[in-house]
C-alpha cells in the first residue's frame, strides 16, 4: 500500500525550535504532549505574556490559562493541568528550505545532490542513494523491463566479479555481515534467475569480460530483477532467523510495489540492517458464517434483543432541588479556588452565562468526595448537562445518583455462537450487535435540531462465553439502558462532526486477529472494560438497582 508522507519543518523560534514541549496531564495522572501545531499555538502567547489562550481557532474547545497552569473545558468546564517544560531541540535545517525535488532525477539534473539536511542514518542512506543514480547517468535508471543478454553457463562463481575488477557503486552491494548472506541467496537463484549485467559496456572496466558477469549498479536493474534479488536475499535470512520486516503487496497487481518492494530490501541490506520481505499478517473482522440452528440464547439473560429507551428525570424538580439531595453548606470556604469557574471560594462566582436562582457567593460541598464549588456554578454546570437527576463531580469524577447518557435510538442484539476467541479457546463467543439509523438531534444532543449520520452500523463486537464476559455483557446493557454506550459529537478516526461515536466504553470489533488494537488475545480487556463500566458509575449494585 502507498501512501504519501512528508515532513515539515519549523522555524528556529518556534516552541519546537527551542525544544519546548507543552503537555497535559491525563486521567491516569501522567502528562501527554499536545500536538506541533497546538504547541507552537500556546509557546507563542506565553511568550507574549498572553494571561490566556484560546483554542478554539484551531480547532479546539480550550483555554490555557497560564497564571493557573490549567486547561479549561469550554463545553464541559472541566480543568486540567498544563506544564512547559524543555526538551531536545527539533531537527532543523540550516539555511533556506529546499525546494522540492523529483527522484529518480531527471536528465538534466545536476549530478552532485542537494547538501544533507541532517547527520542522521536515514538522510544519509537516501542521499547517497541519490547520487549513485545521479552519477550512473540517464542511459542506466530505468524500471522497464528488457531482454536479458545470453547468459554464461552458471557456476557458483558466476555473479562474483572478476578478479581485480571493481563492482560498480550501486546500492546492490551489500554490505557488513549481510553480504555473504545475500551472496549466497543469489547464487542459489542462478540456476532460474537470469544474470544481472550492466546496461552498456562502460559499466565495466576494461579486462573484465571472461564470460563473467559483474554485480549491478542500482541504477541497472529492472522490476523482475529487484524483485528476485529481495527474494533470493530474504529466503537466506528466513533460513538464518533474522527478524522480519513485512512489507506488504510484494505480489500485487500493480507493477510498482513489487519494484518498491525489493528496493526495501536492498536499500535497508546496503545500511547494514536484516531485512526480510513477508505478507503482513490478515485482518480478520467476522467470524466462520453462522447458520440460524447454531446461535443460542445467552443463559442467565432474558431475551436477545433490546432497544434504546429514554430515561426522563423526575418531572417538577427543579436544578437547586436535585443538587440539594448531593451537598452540605459551606459557611466558612476554604481559601482556594473553585475549579469551574477559577475564581476564589471567598468571592462571588465567576459564571457570565444564564443566572441560576442561586446567590452567586453561596458555597457548597459534594457530600461524598468533599470537593467545594460554589453552588451558583454547579447550577449552571447541571442546566448545561443532561438534566437527568444525577450529578458528577468535576474534580473526581465521582457520581451522585444516576447517570445517563445522550445515545440516540437504536438496537442492541446478542447471543452466542459456536466459535472461539483467540486466547478463549476454553468457551464460545457472545456476539453483541449495535444497530443505530440516522436521525435528527434532540434537545439532549449538541445541535438540536440538525440531522446526524451513523457510520459503520451494524456494529458487531465480542466476548468470551465466560463467567466473567457474561457479567461484562450484564452491564453493558445496564449502559445502554442508560444511553451510555454512544453519543453524537466528532468522530476521531474521521473528523466528521454531528455523527455517532463511541462513548469511552471500549469494546472489540476484530474476531480474529488484533492488528487495530480492537480484537484478541487480549489478556487486559475484560478488566479495562469493567474499570470503563465503574467510571461510568455501572457496577454490580446497578444490576439490583435496575431489577428494583
Amino acid at each position: 500500500t502507498i501512501r504519501p508522507v512528508r515532513r515539515s519543518y519549523y522555524d528556529p523560534s518556534s516552541a519546537p525550535g527551542k525544544g519546548v514541549v507543552w503537555e497535559w496531564e491525563n486521567d491516569s495522572g501522567s502528562w501527554t504532549p499536545y500536538d506541533m501545531d497546538v504547541g507552537i499555538t500556546i509557546q507563542r502567547a506565553y511568550e507574549k505574556q498572553h494571561p490566556w489562550v484560546d483554542l478554539s481557532a484551531i480547532g479546539f474547545c480550550y483555554v490555557i490559562d497560564f497564571a493557573t497552569m490549567g486547561q479549561i473545558n469550554r463545553q464541559t468546564q472541566r480543568k486540567r493541568r498544563v506544564r512547559r517544560r524543555l526538551d531536545m531541540v527539533y531537527p532543523l535545517v540550516s539555511g533556506t528550505l529546499p525546494k522540492s525535488q523529483s527522484w529518480p532525477a531527471s536528465p538534466g539534473a545536476a549530478a552532485a545532490p542537494p547538501v544533507p539536511t541532517c547527520a542522521c542514518p536515514q538522510c544519509l542512506l537516501v542521499m547517497s542513494v541519490k547520487a549513485t543514480v545521479s552519477a550512473a547517468g540517464p542511459g542506466t535508471t530505468t524500471l522497464q523491463p528488457r531482454k536479458p543478454p545470453p547468459v554464461p553457463p552458471t557456476t557458483p562463481k558466476a555473479l562474483a566479479p572478476a578478479p581485480g575488477a571493481k563492482a560498480p557503486d550501486g546500492m546492490a552491494t551489500v554490505r557488513g555481515s549481510l553480504k555473504p548472506l545475500a551472496a549466497q541467496g543469489v547464487r542459489r537463484q542462478a540456476a532460474s534467475t537470469p544474470a544481472l549485467s550492466s546496461a552498456s559496456s562502460t559499466a565495466s572496466p576494461p579486462g573484465t569480460g571472461s564470460g563473467k558477469a559483474s554485480r549491478p549498479g542500482l541504477g541497472t536493474l529492472n522490476r523482475s530483477h529487484l524483485q528476485r534479488l529481495a527474494i533470493a536475499q530474504s529466503r537466506v535470512l528466513i533460513a538464518s532467523g533474522v527478524p522480519t520486516v513485512p512489507v506488504k503487496n510484494l505480489t500485487g497487481s500493480s507493477p510498482v510495489n513489487p519494484a518498491l518492494a525489493g528496493i526495501t530490501g536492498i536499500l535497508m541490506s546496503a545500511a547494514g540492517l536484516p531485512v526480510c520481505l513477508t505478507r503482513p499478517p490478515k485482518l480478520v473482522l467476522h467470524p466462520p458464517p453462522v447458520s440460524k440452528s447454531e446461535i443460542q440464547s445467552i443463559p442467565g439473560i432474558s431475551h436477545t434483543c433490546r432497544k434504546t429507551t429514554k430515561k426522563q428525570a423526575k418531572k417538577g424538580k427543579t436544578p437547586e432541588e436535585v443538587l440539594k439531595k448531593y451537598l452540605q453548606k459551606v459557611r466558612h470556604p476554604p481559601d482556594e479556588d473553585c475549579t469551574i469557574c477559577m475564581e476564589r471560594l471567598s468571592a462571588p462566582s465567576g459564571y457570565k452565562g444564564p443566572q441560576p436562582a442561586v446567590k452567586p457567593d453561596l458555597v457548597g460541598k459534594l457530600v461524598k468526595c468533599g470537593h467545594v464549588f460554589h453552588l451558583h456554578c454547579l447550577v449552571a454546570m447541571y442546566n448545561n448537562g443532561n438534566k437527568d437527576g444525577s450529578l458528577q463531580c468535576p474534580t473526581c469524577k465521582t457520581i451522585y445518583g444516576v447517570k445517563t447518557g445522550t445515545q440516540p435510538p437504536g438496537k442492541m442484539e446478542y447471543h452466542i455462537i459456536p466459535h472461539a476467541l483467540p486466547g478463549h479457546s476454553d468457551c464460545k463467543t457472545i456476539r453483541i450487535i449495535y444497530n443505530i439509523p440516522p436521525g435528527v438531534q434532540g434537545p439532549e444532543h449538541p445541535n438540536p435540531g440538525k440531522s446526524f449520520t451513523a457510520r459503520g452500523f451494524p456494529r458487531h463486537c465480542y466476548l468470551p462465553d465466560s463467567e466473567k464476559g457474561r457479567k461484562v455483557l450484564k452491564l453493558l446493557l445496564v449502559a445502554w439502558d442508560r444511553r451510555l454506550i454512544f453519543a453524537i459529537g466528532t468522530s476521531s478516526t474521521t473528523g466528521e462532526s454531528d455523527t455517532v461515536i463511541w462513548n469511552e466504553i471500549h469494546h472489540k470489533t476484530e474476531f480474529g486477529s488484533n492488528l487495530t488494537g480492537h480484537g484478541y488475545p487480549d489478556i487486559n480487556y475484560l478488566d479495562n472494560v469493567l474499570a470503563e463500566l465503574a467510571a461510568q458509575g455501572i457496577t454490580e449494585e446497578s444490576l439490583a438497582q435496575e431489577k428494583d
